[in-house]
């Protein structure tokens, strides 16, 4: 699994038709269908970034906007409960580790289990999520050029590249057995997978869909096997339209007129979706799974601001908020009546990430390549950073016990956090900088002061806004000149995934999605290649060759020893800093039963198929 980018786009504030047609609330005198669901009865949520792909493994894909509608659009093999314990779902299939020498497991999918088109989800919808994301048939790699436009493209039509990496895939070199039924898939992995289980149990698109747009066969049945033979005897010509439709096919900031584009396996169906104000989601009636939609109508309207979404839910405009927290918003939400409020922590994180590779101030190409020079520069601005400040004036009045995060990997709090902030070197950076010393070190490097330093963030989201204010005043101090190249929220994140060439230290959130020990992989990987989420392009062969050994351990304790040795590479090379962990807050109207947040994806989505709607 992944770990998701947090960003928020601009929305714009919804019509009074919007109002009308997209209120919460329930109708207790309407009929019920044959799956026990009031006909009538709708949620209204407020979430602060749209929809902006439905393939979630996608480099555009792997976003926090994207894995909410998803949980609902579509099933998996297992799902976290509330207390972040790991479920099977056997409705959907069933997967069992067969041997452990050599890893293998089989997945088998569940007789009932459809694309809402009625085309049966099976095991080359698995075997493709496993192409998209082993980097198995890649023969060719993207350039860029300095705005992060793709420049080859012809060459990757020609060629064959799929954007999607996980660790797990990766480590997955043999063609896949499937069965005579079509209905499993066996993976032999090269060695040990501690992570295994969370593998290939959902973020599926459906392959006979990607088939019928690139190798022009309308039959689901037929294009799903042309696909399943491309993929298995590795069929360059078919595999590179494959790949580029698999890369961008499901983007979308509307509804697209092509209604196979957001067809589901899951409880919900999108039935609506207007770029930037709100999607709708209906229940699917042909859904057999074990979690059902409890209510016939979800709408999730965008509202960027966290008060408007205070004042949308007083209204009673949307009937559930999880606002990014605030000591406003969690006063004005405290203050309403006939409202439920829970206060938390999230698994998102705040950290500030530099970028190694773009002739900025942190690239020892800027120096002749001196790395050591470029070290110091980035250890001297991130000495700069007054993080405990930034927590006791932003976070500490919505969570009097917040503190400082010191750990890439950890959360504080969790098992070993104490232990890995006493040995990370995560000391040489005091929680509440140090000016003087960040000062020597640039006067050590011998470069020209004042250092510019380009930094990209969401302008339009005030505690980052705030943040930035405070980074700029102290880095002044040590010889750091910030130029602010934030960005509206619409355009942010296109230009943290691809634009490192305007940008040399970026300031934004990481959102845990799973509780898997590789689950940062993609953050810190360079070699064999960038891991999804290393938009720094930070490279060290160490870390490489922990995050490797990480993959195939299962004692606990040599867990913990690779952790831990990442994490003294990162902190001694000056990766970033991490600031704090996101304080949660949500709200929603006490009508609304069944409502229980957790930490990770989908957060305030979690537990749907438990909402109910009372009078």
């Amino acid at each position: 699994m992944n770990i998701r980018r947090t960003s928020a786009v601009t929305a714009a504030v919804a019509s009074v038709a919007l109002v009308l047609t997209a209120c919460g609330g329930t109708a207790n005198e309407a009929e019920t269908d044959d799956a026990g669901i009031n006909q009538e009865s709708a949620v209204t949520v407020a979430w602060e970034a749209p929809l902006n792909e439905l393939n979630l493994s996608s480099t555009n894909g792997n976003a926090t906007q994207n894995a909410v509608i998803g949980y609902m659009l579509n099933s998996g093999f297992n799902y976290y409960d509330e207390n972040l314990n790991l479920v099977e779902d056997t409705s959907f299939g069933s997967y069992e580790k067969v041997s452990d020498d050599p890893l293998t497991v089989k997945y088998t999918v569940a007789d009932d289990t459809k694309w809402s088109d009625g085309t049966a989800f099976d095991a080359t919808d698995i075997l493709l999520q496993w192409a998209g994301t082993s980097a198995k048939f890649n023969n060719v790699q993207p350039e860029t050029d300095e705005e992060g436009n793709v420049t080859n493209q012809a060459a990757l039509d020609a060629g064959v590249y799929f954007d999607g990496t996980t660790p797990g895939a990766s480590l997955i070199s043999a063609v896949p057995e499937i069965s005579e039924d079509g209905k499993s898939i066996t993976f032999v992995y090269d060695k040990p997978f501690g992570d295994w289980a969370l593998n290939f149990t959902n973020q599926f698109v459906p392959a006979h869909v990607v088939a019928q747009k690139t190798l022009d066969i309308q039959d689901p049945q037929e294009a799903k096997d042309a696909l399943r033979d491309a993929i298995l005897n590795a069929d360059v010509a078919k595999l590179s339209p494959i790949a580029t439709f698999w890369n961008s096919g499901f983007e979308m900031t509307k509804m697209p007129e092509d209604k196979s584009l957001v067809l589901s396996n899951g409880a919900y169906l999108l039935d609506a979706y207007e770029e930037n104000q709100y999607l709708t989601l209906k229940a699917n009636p042909d859904f057999k799974g074990k979690n059902k939609a409890s209510v016939e109508t979800i709408t999730v309207r965008y509202i960027d601001d966290p008060m408007a979404q205070v004042q949308a839910l007083q209204n009673g405009e949307v009937d559930l908020i999880g606002p990014q927290a605030s000591a406003d918003v969690r006063s004005a939400l405290e203050a309403l009546p006939a409202i439920e409020t829970n206060n938390s922590v999230e698994g998102t994180f705040e950290h500030v990430d530099l970028v190694f590779e773009n002739g900025g101030p942190f690239s020892p190409a800027t120096y002749g390549g001196d790395a050591e020079k470029a070290k110091k520069v980035r250890q001297a601005f991130l000495l700069s950073i007054p993080r405990q400040t930034i927590v006791d004036n932003l976070i500490v009045p919505l969570n009097p016990d917040a503190e400082v995060r010191n750990s890439q990997i950890l959360i504080p709090g969790s098992p070993n956090y104490d232990k890995m902030v006493e040995e990370n070197g995560s000391n040489f950076y005091p929680p509440a900088g140090d000016v003087e010393k960040a000062k020597a070190l640039l006067a050590e490097a011998g470069v020209t002061t004042p250092v510019k330093v380009r930094f990209a963030y969401n302008n339009e989201n005030a505690r980052r806004v705030n943040q930035v204010a405070l980074i700029t005043d102290t880095a002044s101090q040590a010889g750091f000149e910030i130029v602010d190249t934030g960005r509206p929220a619409a355009t942010w994140g296109t230009l943290l995934g691809t634009g490192q060439q305007e940008y040399d230290a970026s300031l934004f959130g990481w959102q845990s999605t799973s509780t898997a020990v590789t689950e940062s992989d993609a953050n810190f990987r360079y070699s064999p290649e960038r891991g999804l989420n290393n938009y720094g392009f930070y490279s060290n062969p160490a870390v490489d060759a922990a995050l490797d050994q990480l993959q195939v351990s299962t004692d606990p304790d040599e867990q913990f020893a690779l952790q831990l040795e990442v994490e003294k590479n990162l902190w001694a090379d000056a990766f970033g800093t991490t600031i704090f962990q996101f304080p949660a807050i949500q709200g929603w109207n006490e009508n609304l039963k069944g409502v229980d947040a957790i930490t990770i994806s989908p957060t305030i989505f979690y537990g749907f198929w438990n909402w109910e709607l009372g009078a």
